[in-house]
């Protein structure tokens, strides 16, 4: 660690954006620690369960409530915040933007809520996209000036929060400050003992479809994922599910039971929503949608009984303004069309595959371009089999791929992100991993082609020649949120170097 990182230095640091980020991303750790076969874990085990805690080391929940108190936070404050919580494994992100987009239009009717908090993880863009009010990130002064009264405030601790930590309690002390009526907070990867679980008192919690994700953390089996999920749910308060695997619902009522929570399940589309809005074009987001009108009109009759919920121009307004960076997008630049979606894992690149499917036909019904795939996944999941998911789905809806294209995490040519404040994970994209990939491809798609650049930046330019010499191109982007992250800064900010 460099001078300036050390934690005994950082309180002279400069007030800066760019300090606050450095300060960040000096809370970060390179992996969680490993326990030996016999050390104890400091946390309770899913009842029954047979396997070995799949934890290491401290649960991320650990220290969250002595920092609050440190803060001048007590849980009465944290509790008035109003909380709608909500964890699963797919879907979480845009649910937690669809909750607060039809509570913004409910409070643009009736005043209340004036002011809703969104903390969500991760960023795209920027780091603010984290931490927004009525659907605006903090601005980069703002964001800094909150990063410094947390982190000196903190000081005197002898035990300091890690990145994720410190955001969750960053996120806290901005909604309190900035006199939030409702706040909308997606846990990171978990629930029981996840750092965004502090919330006592919550006013209703949702789980969105659950699958096998973060087995490492949460595994091995998906019972356990999902008992780690229903960790947010709350004495007397209700809670929501989108629909789920049998063994799911069976773990999920079990939790609701032990902690005396009102658990219902939305299986259905709800009626309300409008049919033909682009937002819904992907099935999966009408699911979305539905588990957010629940959990929005589960929030307004508990705060405000007896009045009503949400208005079908609410419900259609809420719709019209939602947007979700980087999932289920698409750019349109001349000849070039781009698809986004930070799909990475097996439910979610399944249906990133499905969406391309229908509007790639739709859009491309007048003319006939050759269709690209951008692909990059480098982490402890299979990706061969997320791929192999892609193409499986693209073929059994007649969707041919000419060209896919492979690259690393690395944003740009030259290996300079084109934000100064963004920061890749050093991940190796390592020669065997390319060729499994291709192959993986060509046992699914024959021959075609197929290629490797070293950047987001060249597989860009390579998509855009292939656009060129053939009067324009669609090109799906997905497999990752890095790679989608990537694409959406050069895509955006520097759309006219892509070349």
């Amino acid at each position: 660690m460099s001078r300036s990182l050390r934690p005994q230095n950082i309180h002279r640091m400069e007030r800066t954006y760019q300090d606050a980020i450095t300060l960040l991303d000096s809370r970060r750790r390179k992996a969680r620690p490993s326990l030996s076969p016999n050390q104890k874990t400091d946390f309770e085990l899913m009842p029954g369960s047979k396997a070995n805690p799949s934890f290491k080391g401290a649960p991320s929940l650990t220290g969250m409530k002595d920092w609050l108190q440190q803060l001048g936070y007590s849980d009465r404050d944290v509790n008035s915040l109003n909380v709608v919580h909500v964890a699963g494994t797919k879907g979480k992100g845009s649910t937690c933007a669809f909750v607060s987009s039809f509570l913004k239009m409910h409070g643009h009717r009736t005043g209340f809520p004036r002011k809703i908090g969104l903390y969500t993880s991760p960023h795209l863009k920027c780091i603010q996209e984290r931490v927004q009010i009525n659907s605006e990130p903090l601005s980069e002064s703002l964001f800094a000036k909150y990063i410094f009264e947390v982190w000196d405030k903190l000081s005197c601790c002898d035990s300091k929060p890690r990145y994720l930590q410190l955001l969750m309690l960053v996120a806290v002390h901005a909604f309190i400050a900035e006199g939030v009526d409702a706040a909308v907070f997606e846990t990171h990867n978990g629930g029981q003992y996840d750092a965004t679980n502090i919330v006592e008192k919550t006013v209703v919690s949702g789980i969105t479809p659950i699958g096998m994700d973060h087995i490492a953390q949460l595994g091995p089996t998906i019972e356990n994922i999902a008992w780690h999920k229903a960790g947010v749910f709350r004495k007397g308060a209700l809670a929501f599910s989108a629909p789920q695997e049998p063994e799911v619902v069976e773990v999920l009522n079990r939790r609701a039971k032990e902690k005396e929570t009102i658990l219902r399940y939305i299986d259905d589309i709800d009626p309300l929503l409008p049919t033909n809005a682009p937002a819904l074009k992907p099935e999966v987001q009408k699911t979305n949608a539905s588990l957010a009108l629940a959990l929005c009109n589960g929030f307004l009759k508990s705060k405000l009984p007896g009045e009503p919920s949400l208005t079908l121009p609410d419900i259609v307004g809420g719709v019209e303004q939602f947007f979700w960076l980087g999932r289920y997008q698409q750019i349109v630049d001349g000849p070039y069309q781009w698809f986004l979606d930070g799909a990475h894992n097996d439910l979610s690149v399944q249906k990133a595959a499905e969406w391309f499917a229908e509007v790639a036909i739709v859009v491309n019904s007048a003319m006939s371009v050759p269709r690209i795939l951008i692909f990059s996944h480098i982490s402890d999941r299979d990706g061969a089999a997320l791929l192999r998911l892609i193409a499986q789905t693209l073929k059994e809806r007649n969707v041919s791929i000419q060209h896919l294209i492979l690259s690393t995490y690395d944003e740009t040519l030259n290996g300079t992100p084109s934000d100064r404040c963004f920061k890749h994970p050093e991940k190796v994209f390592p020669s065997e991993l390319q060729d499994e990939y291709i192959k993986v491809w060509k046992t699914v798609y024959g021959e075609g082609h197929t290629a490797f650049e070293s950047s987001i930046e060249g597989a860009l330019n390579l998509a855009k020649r292939i656009g060129d010499q053939n009067g324009g191109m669609q090109t799906l982007i997905t497999g990752s949120l890095y790679l989608i992250g990537g694409a959406l800064r050069l895509l955006d900010s520097n759309r006219t170097k892509v070349a």
